[in-house]
């Protein structure tokens, strides 16, 4: 455990770090060096890390036993049956016995028990909306499944794999060695069988003895209602198809979420940017604004300055887990006139006092101004 990264160090934070600023920081460790985004080489091997600090740190249980013990398993001690399981291939000393020495050490596999089917990923890209209300769809994936044809078995049907006369059905060899510290027995797969312990004389026409096909399988996935970007979705059973009648894998859906023109989000909530002019800000009025389902109304007071926020309660993203939602946190933007007239100009003057001149009614960001303009529209048709 040696060269492990501290968790809170991989997710750039102190030990105090609140569960949102957990959250927080994952999510942008993730977008950064998750392998569809980051094409360096170490992009995948970094992803993996601070999914795994977030996977302990986001949990109130583990975090606190990593904080107490960090990287070393309390449950593992010099006399328990934990306490060597070095990474020595998954079988411990008694398959490093059984290599050396041909022990009895019980760490031996069957070659003939089912195996369970490999774990699939698949990534998902949806729009911004899909990801807040949810949707159903279908998806297309590649995967090996058990042959139809053989059953699994990867012998022609009306016949059945036989014992492998080399190994006896064991799926190992042992090979006698004469060193300066005796005779050693050291055992390897079986070459007969590659190491399966049993032998197809006649194999199967559809998977040519493998037992398995490749298959493009379509799949209904239902997408919940708040999910966020770097979300993973499990589909129990949905991965590769196992051996010999063992259980297939699981499929994860890993969630890519679109940009909006409008709205942003923050955890649960969603904000956006609304243009005022001068007169309303002064004034005061009550505006329309659009939020993710419909429109509401927005009162402005007199006197209001640009850059205040205003809150729409309950406006925001479905809560993921748990009930209600977040809220919706609406910037007012107050819009420079561009195009005045002499007299309005001559208003403006009277209004700060007859000190203004014409270059202070600045002409500036008009562009800006127009882009908010334009992305209120399109949120308005709901786009």
């Amino acid at each position: 455990m040696a060269d492990k990264r501290d968790y809170y160090e991989v997710l750039g934070l102190g030990k105090s770090a609140s569960d949102d600023e957990i959250k927080k920081a994952y999510r942008s460790l993730a977008r950064k060096y998750h392998p569809d985004v980051n094409k360096e080489a170490d992009a995948e091997s970094k992803f993996k890390e601070v999914k795994e600090a977030y996977d302990v740190l986001s949990d109130e249980g583990q975090r606190s036993t990593y904080d107490r013990y960090g990287h070393v398993d309390p449950n593992q001690g010099m006399g328990g049956a934990g306490g060597f399981s070095g990474d020595f291939g998954g079988g411990g000393f008694g398959d490093i016995f059984d290599m050396f020495f041909g022990g009895g050490g019980g760490g031996r596999r069957d070659p003939n028990a089912p195996q369970r089917g490999n774990d699939l990923q698949y990534t998902m890209t949806i729009e911004f909306k899909e990801a807040v209300f949810g949707k159903e769809t279908e998806i297309t994936i590649p995967r090996t499944e058990t042959c139809d044809t053989c059953t699994g078995s990867g012998a022609k049907p009306g016949t059945k794999p036989e014992t492998c006369t080399v190994c006896k059905g064991s799926g190992q060899q042992e090979v006698v060695q004469n060193t300066p510290f005796g005779r050693m027995v050291n055992r390897r797969a079986c070459t007969n069988c590659s190491g399966t312990g049993r032998v197809i004389k006649e194999k199967c026409g559809t998977c040519h003895g493998a037992g398995k096909v490749k298959k493009q399988r379509k799949i209904n996935v239902r997408i919940p209602a708040g999910v966020d970007d770097g979300a993973q979705i499990r589909l129990s059973g949905e991965g590769e198809g196992g051996l010999r009648g063992g259980p297939s894998g699981d499929l994860y859906i890993v969630i890519r979420v679109k940009s909006h023109e409008f709205f942003e989000r923050e955890n649960d909530d969603i904000y956006c940017e609304v243009p005022l002019t001068f007169v309303q800000a002064a004034l005061g009025d009550e505006i329309e604004i659009p939020t993710l389902s419909e429109k509401v109304k927005l009162k402005i007071p007199a006197g209001t300055q640009t850059g205040t926020y205003f809150r729409l309660k309950g406006k925001g993203v479905p809560k993921l887990r748990g009930y209600g939602q977040g809220d919706q946190h609406v910037k007012v933007t107050v819009v420079t006139p561009t195009k005045l007239t002499d007299e309005q100009k001559d208003l403006l003057r009277q209004f700060s006092g007859g000190t203004a001149s014409t270059s202070s009614v600045a002409e500036s960001n008009s562009e800006h101004h127009e882009s908010i303009f334009d992305k209120m529209k399109k949120a308005f048709r709901g786009e």
